[in-house]
């Protein structure tokens, strides 16, 4: 509010069409966190970055509104089933809702794990950018974590079986297989209660941190000079 209200503020005296003023409105503008004022040319070859990143963020966002959509007319219950057969043929535009949302999850998990491939081949994960490129792995984890627990909102028989043996994975896990197990299905199996725990994981826990992770790996991007140069 400082750097508005200042003397010499637009607002106090008028906007004079200078190139110095042009810089300063873009310089002092939210927007410029977004977009820097100069851009390094390999930055914007759609060869090199294959815009996999911005994809993968544009991905997030087509599932952010199509999955609030869909949470309109399902129920984390045993009428679960009900809800999405339901949707698909009974509200209008359902069906292409939940595939837009379907497969934009499986593209999601594809785009992200190239866009970290593109990153490594590039050498982008040295300095300065080692933590940002803990950032990426953190966030194709919590991708992944959002595929999974996803799969199992429909409640059909391959949703529960496909669960229960990811499940029983994790209960190999040393030391602590037999809480992993039970942390994930709220039980000793995949019933309503892991149903439920899965829903609250995937429309809120997850996507927050996800949200939390991508405004610290934008923003590292900047901080680090913007997109790293070739090999």
């Amino acid at each position: 509010m400082n750097s508005i209200f200042r003397p010499g503020s637009p607002f106090r005296k008028g906007y004079v069409d200078s190139p110095r003023n042009r810089s300063y409105v873009v310089m002092n503008n939210v927007l410029y966190h977004l977009h820097p004022v100069k851009v390094k040319r390999h930055g914007v070859r759609l060869s090199y970055t294959l815009c996999l990143g911005g994809l993968s963020f544009f991905l997030f966002i087509v599932l952010t509104i199509t999955g609030i959509w869909l949470m309109f007319y399902f129920r984390p219950t045993e009428l679960a089933y009900v809800d999405i057969q339901n949707l698909q043929t009974s509200i209008a535009f359902g069906s292409l809702v939940r595939n837009m949302h379907r497969w934009g999850a499986h593209l999601m998990v594809l785009v992200v794990f190239l866009h970290m491939s593109r990153v490594f081949y590039h050498g982008a994960y040295k300095a300065p950018r080692e933590f940002n490129w803990v950032i990426g792995v953190i966030l194709l984890l919590l991708t992944l974590l959002l595929s999974f627990t996803g799969y199992l909102l429909p409640w059909d028989q391959l949703a529960i079986w496909a669960v229960t043996v990811g499940g029983n994975m994790a209960g190999y896990t040393p030391v602590i297989g037999a809480q992993a197990k039970f942390g994930l299905f709220a039980g000793l199996e995949a019933t309503t209660a892991t149903l439920l725990r899965f829903y609250v994981l995937h429309v809120l826990f997850l996507p927050f941190i996800i949200v939390i992770f991508m405004a610290v790996h934008f923003w590292r991007v900047r901080k680090d000079g913007g997109i790293s140069g070739p090999l």
